[in-house]
């Protein structure tokens, strides 16, 4: 992931950029739900990737018994 996002004492920092979270647009709020929501996506597919892909790992080596 190229950007990166974390949230101190109301200061949000997206890929090296730092937003005052008190003073956001209720546009710029709307990004950043939307950030965090793919974010969290790309995580869970991630996630799902590394089990399917260990699943496929055990059936080559079952079938190379």
């Amino acid at each position: 992931m190229a950007e990166e996002m974390t949230q101190e004492d109301n200061v949000i920092t997206v890929d090296g950029k730092e937003f005052d979270a008190t003073n956001l647009s209720e546009k710029a709020k709307a990004q950043l739900d939307n950030l965090q929501f793919v974010n969290e996506q790309i995580l869970q597919k991630n996630n799902e990737l590394q089990i399917a892909d260990s699943a496929r790992i055990m059936y080559i080596s079952v079938l190379n018994e």
